[in-house]
């Protein structure tokens, strides 16, 4: 099994501070009993020497990780239901329902959209065998359209233009409020929240561009429907910066969607009954990797966004 290597210095502003909360500090993505199952199996060191997780750490000190890369799980092929958009030798364009995740993590294995495509396909070649034919993601509990790649060729020609930024990406949310004005670009940067490893915030320390678009194209007054459209693909990107601005999407747990605030009476247990937000891909624009010819696909809104919306509008 591969270790990852790590050496950090500590700081003057580290001092004094526990080991196992340094070690967490610097890798935000790991978990705390981890970090201690770490330090416990001796791979973990100060100065060369092995350590306690409540060793008391002074500037200056050297920490040293080294950490066993679990291989990722295998996919396999799952008898899933997919809702295909279009489908040709390169490409495969879905219309994702909310609630599947694009491809395994942690403590998941089934239910994914790579296993749906295994199953659909067979054997893929395309990029990461941990999570073949996934060309970008959308969040577990995001719905709509979805692009994946059929092999390395495509794969590689598709992510190139997502890197490129010439992909066109475009949503549709539903936020608590109405953002004022009616249209604008929320350019903050965003990394993972230091306070709490499973959400994203613009007050991360380290901090990765990102840049999302608005206009409001309903407005009730107490909620918003809004079109975005994103440059760039960061984790949570729209959840977040909407957040940021004081405008959640409505039924997000994680970053205070689920508020009912500023719901009327009898809009919030609707926000519940979603049991996820109200946030969907609707568009996707692209160049296809072999024609060259530029494409572009639609997902409507599911049934129960839809239905939401009818109620809203009552309710107003």
């Amino acid at each position: 099994m591969p270790d990852r290597t790590h050496s950090w210095i500590v700081g003057d502003d580290a001092a004094g501070t526990r080991l196992d909360r340094f070690i967490a500090a610097q890798l935000p993505g790991e978990s705390r009993s981890q970090i201690q199952n770490w330090i416990r199996g001796g791979g973990v060191g100060v100065g060369g020497d092995a350590v306690k997780t409540g060793r008391r750490l002074k500037a200056g000190d050297v920490v040293t990780l080294d950490a066993p890369v679990a291989p990722p799980p295998e996919p396999f092929p799952e008898a899933i239901p997919l809702e295909v958009l279009y489908e040709d030798g390169d490409v495969a364009v879905i219309d994702k329902p909310a609630g599947m995740a694009c491809h395994a993590g942690a403590g998941l294995r089934a239910g994914t959209l790579v296993n749906a495509l295994l199953h659909r396909m067979g054997p893929l070649e395309a990029g990461d065998p941990s999570r073949p034919g996934i060309v970008h993601r959308l969040d577990k509990f995001t719905s709509g359209v979805i692009l994946t790649a059929k092999s390395n060729f495509a794969h590689r020609l598709l992510s190139a233009q997502f890197k490129g930024r010439e992909v066109k990406k475009e949503y549709v949310a539903l936020v608590h409020g109405a953002p004022s004005p009616p249209s604008g670009t929320i350019d903050l940067g965003i990394g993972r929240d230091p306070a709490n490893r499973k959400k994203m915030s613009v007050r991360a320390r380290r901090k990765r561009d990102a840049v999302t678009h608005y206009s409001v194209r309903l407005d009730f007054g107490f909620a918003a429907l809004l079109d975005i459209g994103i440059d760039t693909g960061r984790t949570h990107q729209i959840r977040v910066h909407l957040a940021a601005k004081g405008h959640p999407v409505v039924g997000d747990p994680l970053y205070g969607g689920r508020g009912a605030k500023n719901l009327p009476a009898g809009v919030a247990p609707l926000a519940e009954a979603l049991h996820r937000p109200f946030l969907h891909a609707s568009r996707i624009e692209f160049t296809h990797p072999r024609s060259g010819e530029r494409l572009a696909f639609s997902a409507p809104l599911p049934e129960e966004l839809r239905r939401f919306l009818d109620r809203l509008a009552q309710k107003g």
